[in-house]
């Protein structure tokens, strides 16, 4: 979960000004949360408060509002009720990582990735992006290496993980949809010597800047941890309540 709010905070900056480098400071001046973190943080509350999901991530999203979040997504937690949109963006797969590390066997990991996610994006496409993602995460969580996962990924959900990271970062444009940001953001993880350069990678190809650091953050966490001091750096940038919500998860997590 950390690690989804790490990458958002990185990749904050750089959403609309892209950057084509791994050179780059991890935070700046300017860096902050975005409704990725929001929406994580609503999900882990949702997952281990035994919440409603529909209104868990309506209060969160209305008590932090302008947060950078979809106009449809707006649309739906403004409306006094709440009805899914058919949507397959990446908003499915940004905020869906506390299920994989609360989950004690991947049946109950998929199943509450389906649950959080087909209260919005109930297309085929948004349900399989949360479920690639979470699936990803909780094989990572086990030890399992990262050919492994990405054969796994393939196989179940046919995303294409064969193009290296530089291959990406060459012809990559701005995508919001999961189909054409999941699967990239996975590849920065599991091509990643450690925590940071997945977070590196996943900057530097461009696009949803902050959700593909969400996504890849993620995973990568999953696989090798996260430095202490980037950890602390980026726990400094939670509202205190958010921070509450992630220490119990952790907690909870047996972290």
């Amino acid at each position: 979960m950390l690690g989804a709010i790490i990458g958002d905070i990185v990749g904050s900056v750089y959403e609309f000004d892209n950057i084509k480098t791994k050179d780059f400071p991890l935070f700046r001046e300017d860096s902050r949360i975005t409704d990725d973190t929001v929406c994580t943080v609503a999900v882990a509350d949702i997952i281990l408060n035994h919440k409603d999901p529909v209104e868990t991530l309506v209060y969160w999203c209305r008590k932090y509002p302008g947060m950078g979040y979809g106009d449809r997504f707006v649309k739906w937690f403004d409306l006094p009720w709440q009805e899914p949109y058919n949507s397959f963006g990446n908003g499915a797969a940004m905020r869906v990582s506390p299920v994989a590390l609360l989950a004690k066997t991947l049946d109950e990991a998929l199943a509450n990735a389906d649950r959080v996610t087909e209260i919005t994006h109930n297309h085929p496409e948004g349900i399989k992006g949360a479920r690639a993602t979470v699936h990803a995460i909780y094989l990572a969580k086990l030890g399992v290496a990262a050919q492994d996962i990405r054969s796994t990924i393939t196989l179940n959900y046919g995303y294409d993980l064969s193009r290296s990271v530089d291959d990406i970062r060459d012809d990559y444009s701005f995508y919001e949809s999961c189909q054409k940001t999941v699967p990239q953001a996975l590849t920065c993880a599991l091509e990643a010597s450690g925590f940071e350069d997945a977070i590196r990678n996943a900057i530097s190809i461009g696009g949803d800047s902050d959700t593909i650091g969400a996504i890849a953050g993620a995973l990568a966490e999953a696989r090798f941890g996260i430095p202490p001091e980037i950890g602390a750096q980026a726990t400094r940038y939670l509202l205190p309540d958010m921070r509450a919500v992630t220490e119990r998860m952790y907690a909870a997590a047996g972290k």
